[in-house]
């Protein structure tokens, strides 16, 4: 009788011991609220893998620039510098890499624009600014992305879509208005010249045409000042015509 009180008093010790440890381990695994509550905290990804992600959207946006958006992507693996699994791992197939790189593209290319906006005081000066900024953003990556099976109405792309548009309208508006822009033009003329000046043809031999942007684009801005020099045909591009679909 005395071994199965003992017994039994060892097992409420043991049972009092785990209890106290699976305690300490909620707590060691969890941040506290202001008001002392413990809650679990989020894991966050490693930084090696954050890296990871990044490089392979940085080589695929500079490679579908280059070659269009069907590069395959044991390339951009490869120029990223990391195995086919980590990039699957990723991405698990082409629509949600191309996914990632137009946010990514169209979010960095608004911000180069709300920048512009905030710190020229040269309506002229801005837009300019934000065309240069937008070519080393490589906005030209977009352009390919028209096509195919990828999902141009997801509602994230759609949010950051309108964030550009929005900003891009500012520039051309107040750059009009202060009499500096040719006012037989319209954003989707702007936004139609960096999608053409920012990118070669793919498979052709133009590796190098990085070295030619902005002096074409500077060629193009000159275009834009106003007096105007010259009358162009047909009718200015607007954000309509380029959302038209064929």
């Amino acid at each position: 009788m005395k071994n199965e009180e003992r017994r039994s008093d060892q097992q409420r010790r043991d049972e009092s011991r785990k209890s106290r440890k699976a305690g300490t381990v909620v707590v060691d695994t969890a941040t506290r609220t202001a008001t002392g509550a413990v809650q679990p905290r989020t894991t966050r990804p490693r930084a090696d893998a954050l890296r990871n992600r990044e490089r392979i959207v940085t080589a695929a946006r500079e490679m579908f620039v280059e070659f269009g958006p069907d590069v395959p992507l044991d390339e951009v693996a490869r120029r990223a510098g990391v195995g086919n699994a980590t990039l699957y791992r990723n991405f698990p197939d082409r629509a949600a890499l191309t996914h990632e790189v137009v946010l990514a593209v169209t979010s960095r290319t608004t911000d180069r624009a709300e920048e512009a906006t905030a710190e020229e005081a040269d309506p002229f000066a801005a837009l300019s600014r934000f065309v240069h900024a937008a070519a080393d953003e490589r906005i030209g990556a977009l352009c390919p992305m028209l096509s195919g099976g990828f999902d141009k109405d997801h509602p994230e792309l759609l949010a950051e879509r309108r964030r550009l548009e929005e900003a891009v309208e500012g520039l051309v508006a107040r750059a009009m208005s202060a009499g500096r822009l040719r006012t037989d033009i319209a954003v989707g003329d702007v936004l139609v010249a960096l999608s053409q000046l920012t990118r070669p043809l793919p498979g052709t031999g133009c590796l190098d045409i990085d070295r030619f942007t902005h002096r074409h684009l500077q060629l193009f801005l000159d275009g834009l000042e106003a007096p105007a020099r010259s009358q162009l045909p047909g009718t200015a591009a607007t954000l309509e015509d380029l959302r038209r679909r064929p």
